[in-house]
């Protein structure tokens, strides 16, 4: 009998997610702060718009998580918690902090529930694909169970460790991911400051040792003052602070992070919600053409 999962948290990746879930016939139902984002995927595919988390989990093994801050994971696992069947899981697909991933977990095992941390990379574009690295913290049978659930979703599933270590492993790849993005928008700014033609030079680099994703996927774009949204500016603040704090509990400092977070401070405000390749705006200000 195949799994039936439910869905938390329906923004621009959780929504592609579930959809995913749906295609791949394993999405019982969806639940979301915002009922009318439910109540569309409802109308779309057919499935359950829970009227509250409670009722989402009493029809779930499985409930994918997949929502903002550290705060609001806490309060929906509370609310799963009190519902939950024995035995069924938690997959929070959050990027949160590794001990708000460990006391989550804590709270659910008390119910006699299952927790995986599970943050996701890709962006929106791996989200509607369904080709998301999925770095996983917790038991291996645990992560067995609900490997349908996770394949569905994702190209990549990585157990990392015990609980917590999903959450460290998405740490580091926005701390890299934050350097990726520094490197491609102010050499794009300089190589455009220098009058070089832009798409030529992005050709050219990508073939090369500075060739990677970001430059790919994101230069074509910013060179024409274009930011179309993979993944905001805000959220990646947001996850960056994350870092910062597990790196003060490590008693260091990461100025590469501390740089990032200073930087996206200066954009203007409305860059919170444009994709991080905005960055290229405070960078083709450094030059006095403004990289135009």
């Amino acid at each position: 009998m195949p799994l039936r999962v439910g869905f938390v948290g329906l923004g621009a990746m959780g929504l592609p997610m579930a959809r995913n879930l749906h295609r791949a016939g394993l999405l019982a139902g969806a639940w979301n702060r915002t009922a009318a984002k439910a109540a569309a995927l409802a109308a779309e595919t057919g499935v359950t718009a829970a009227p509250s988390l409670a009722a989402l989990a009493r029809d779930c093994d499985v409930v994918v998580t997949c929502v903002s801050a550290d705060a609001d994971l806490l309060e929906v696992v509370a609310q799963l918690a009190a519902a939950l069947r024995p035995g069924a899981i938690v997959a929070d697909c959050s990027t949160v902090a590794a001990s708000t991933a460990r006391e989550a977990a804590q709270r659910l095992a008390a119910a006699g529930a299952e927790f995986l941390d599970c943050p996701v990379s890709g962006g929106t574009e791996g989200a509607v694909a369904g080709t998301l690295s999925i770095m996983v913290g917790g038991n291996e049978t645990t992560l067995e169970r609900a490997r349908p659930a996770l394949e569905a979703m994702g190209g990549s599933i990585a157990l990392m460790g015990p609980v917590g270590a999903g959450q460290a492993a998405k740490a580091t790849n926005q701390i890299m991911v934050a350097g990726i993005n520094q490197a491609v928008t102010e050499a794009l700014a300089f190589g455009q400051a220098q009058g070089l033609p832009m798409e030529r030079l992005i050709a050219a680099l990508e073939k090369g040792a500075a060739g990677n994703w970001f430059l790919s996927k994101r230069g074509p774009t910013m060179i024409r003052r274009e930011f179309p949204l993979g993944f905001k500016v805000g959220l990646h603040a947001k996850d960056l602070e994350i870092c910062r704090r597990m790196a003060e509990e490590l008693g260091t400092r990461l100025p590469l992070v501390e740089m990032t977070l200073l930087h996206y401070s200066r954009l203007p405000a409305q860059s919170a919600d444009e994709d991080i390749s905005a960055l290229f705006r405070l960078k083709s200000d450094m030059f006095p053409r403004g990289g135009d």
